[in-house]
């Protein structure tokens, strides 16, 4: 290989190297942000979504709309994935447990919601009905955020144009650690909920403790139940999608952090090998140089 083709590639590899640590530290900033907001985001969720859970015990709530299963209609998946790449296996992941999902099921019976980029364009390519789309969607979401999405899911069950609405996001384990998980909204059911609420709680640190609550049997409701739980339930769906997508944010800039961090060592990596290789071939040309020389004089002499 010349050794103005290894220079350039050395060159080229630097520059790699740049932007990739330039772009880890900006995930590194976002990633911070996006953890506390998550992490301080699960003790609400966790309490909110207790309440539904002690709820749903209740006769007159299980004969609400939202918890009444039905065979009629589409199969709602809710994907969460980002808009841009550069983050390892994190959309793949999620996109696999979603396509996995999917695939149960005949594609003119299935829906498509899609929250970010990569998964809007993984199931339109595939010709999937996709209601509702929102791409570039900012870091600071807030639960209004959510108040299109839950109206049409809620609506849409309610008129039984969907049977079932389930959500599948990339959850935040760790800085290294992130797992795609599937959640069921709609119906609402009291074992849903139950495995939503123990996978928000951690492994450890903060948080990690369980709470045991008791379970009431009757309920005094004001003005009357049905203009409650009309509020409520809706609500406490907007909080899970809520969490949903927090976790997500934070899983992603996770991702991109330490995907950029591997990229930018391992261009430190390729520039030490081509360092290595340049000084081996411009030594090379420089004792064929000094040969050729003293052969010539030595010609001379004779």
């Amino acid at each position: 290989m010349a050794l103005k083709h290894i220079k350039s590639k050395i060159k080229a590899t630097q520059r790699t190297s740049k932007v990739t640590k330039a772009m880890e530290a900006v995930s590194a900033v976002k990633m911070r942000k996006s953890q506390e907001r998550a992490l301080d985001g699960r003790s609400y969720a966790e309490s909110a979504l207790r309440i539904l859970e002690r709820v749903s015990h209740v006769r007159d709530a299980q004969e609400h709309p939202l918890f009444a299963a039905h065979t009629e209609g589409r199969h709602a998946f809710i994907v969460v994935t980002s808009d841009k790449g550069l983050a390892g296996s994190l959309n793949s992941a999620v996109l696999k447990e979603a396509y996995t999902r999917v695939l149960a099921h005949a594609s003119e019976d299935v829906a498509v919601i899609c929250f970010g980029k990569k998964s809007y364009e993984f199931f339109t390519r595939r010709g999937y009905y996709v209601p509702m789309h929102f791409l570039n969607l900012h870091d600071e979401v807030t639960l209004e955020d959510m108040d299109e999405v839950v109206t049409h899911i809620t609506e849409a069950f309610t008129t039984r144009a969907y049977r079932s609405v389930d959500v599948i996001f990339q959850t935040f384990i760790s800085t290294f650690e992130q797992s795609a998980v599937h959640r069921r909204l709609l119906p609402l059911r009291s074992s849903a909920l139950h495995e939503i609420v123990e996978g928000i709680i951690p492994l450890r640190g903060k948080y990690s403790e369980p709470v045991h609550t008791e379970k009431a049997v009757a309920y005094t409701v004001e003005p009357n139940q049905e203009a409650v739980y009309h509020e409520l339930f809706p609500l406490l769906i907007r909080i899970m999608l809520y969490h949903a997508l927090l976790e997500s944010k934070a899983s992603e800039h996770s991702a991109r952090m330490v995907a950029m961090k591997n990229a930018t060592d391992k261009a430190k990596e390729v520039t030490k090998i081509l360092t290595l290789k340049y000084n081996k071939e411009r030594q090379s040309v420089i004792t064929r140089e000094v040969s050729e020389i003293t052969g010539g004089i030595e010609a001379m002499k004779n």
